[in-house]
This record gives C-alpha cells, sequence and structure tokens, in this order.
C-alpha cells in the first residue's frame, strides 16, 4: 500500500456533482479518474465528520455521497481532536466559522494519515498555508498530512511539454 488517505467532505462530493460548470466538471472528472485508478493502492479513511457534513447538505447529490462516504471507515472525533481544533482555530491557522476544514485536518493529523484529499484550495490544499500548518502541528507534536487532491495523486498525469 501506498499510505493512508483522509478522504474529506469535497472529494464524495465532487464524484457526484452532475452541475455543467467547467470547473465542476473537471474536479468530478480527476475524483471518478483517481477513485477508479488509483483508490486500492491507499488505505482510505474519512471519519463522522464528513458523514455529518454530508448529511446536512443540501445539494442533491448529497445521498449518493453520503452512501459513498459509508463504504470507508470512519474515524471518531474524540476529546484530543476537539482540543486540537481549537488550537487551530486560536492561531488562525483555520477561519472560525468553517470549523469542518479544521476539524478534517486535526482528525488526518491526529490519525498520523499519510494524505488529506480534499478540493478545499482554500483552506486545506493551499501551498500558501502549509508552513503554518507545519509550524503549529510540530508545537503539538502531531504528523502533517500532505495536503492534496486527486489529480496530485494521479501515477500518469501528462506534463504540458509532453
Amino acid at each position: 500500500m501506498a499510505g493512508s488517505i483522509y478522504l474529506e467532505t469535497t472529494i464524495f462530493s465532487f464524484f457526484h456533482d452532475e452541475r455543467p460548470s467547467s470547473e465542476i466538471v473537471s474536479r468530478r472528472n480527476w475524483t471518478r479518474r483517481w477513485w477508479a485508478e488509483r483508490r486500492h493502492a491507499y488505505n482510505l479513511v474519512t471519519s463522522t465528520a464528513v458523514l455529518d457534513e454530508l448529511t446536512q447538505g443540501r445539494l442533491a447529490h448529497r445521498g449518493k455521497a453520503l452512501e459513498m462516504a459509508r463504504t470507508i471507515p470512519a474515524m471518531v472525533v474524540t476529546p484530543e481532536v476537539s482540543e486540537i481544533v481549537a488550537v487551530y482555530v486560536a492561531h488562525h491557522l483555520m477561519p472560525t466559522d468553517p470549523v469542518g476544514d479544521a476539524l478534517h485536518l486535526a482528525l488526518a493529523s491526529f490519525r498520523k494519515c499519510d494524505f488529506l484529499m480534499t478540493w478545499n484550495c482554500q483552506n486545506l490544499a493551499n501551498a500558501n498555508k502549509f508552513g503554518h500548518i507545519r509550524r503549529i502541528n510540530g508545537l503539538l507534536s502531531l504528523h502533517v498530512p500532505a495536503l492534496v487532491t486527486p489529480l496530485e495523486l494521479m501515477e500518469d498525469v501528462p506534463n504540458e511539454t509532453d
């Protein structure tokens, strides 16, 4: 196995999203391709936080996304993880409003996942935040997962010069 991946809510959501926006179509296609071709190379986990977010969602595909997420082992939010979330918010690592982002990072870090896979490129898979994440997790003696999109874990993504 190539390692463990924490699958965040957007992975299940984009897999089933049928809206016609070109950005959504691209993310949906990459997610489906990764799922079909690469997911078996990894140990996949998600969390009860993902299941909760999908349950509360309003998108038409939320039922399908939730059903898919339920096929993956789900980590439970513990008091230790909640304490990590509070530190992330206190250090302005994650915004207070979408506490889910801090919770996903805390779960993946606490459980020492190799990767946190997401399409959330504002608060999670954002190279500009990675140094801050590494510093805070270092202060907490936590593992730092690689924050990736499905595209980044494909083996044969063509180079623009090819």
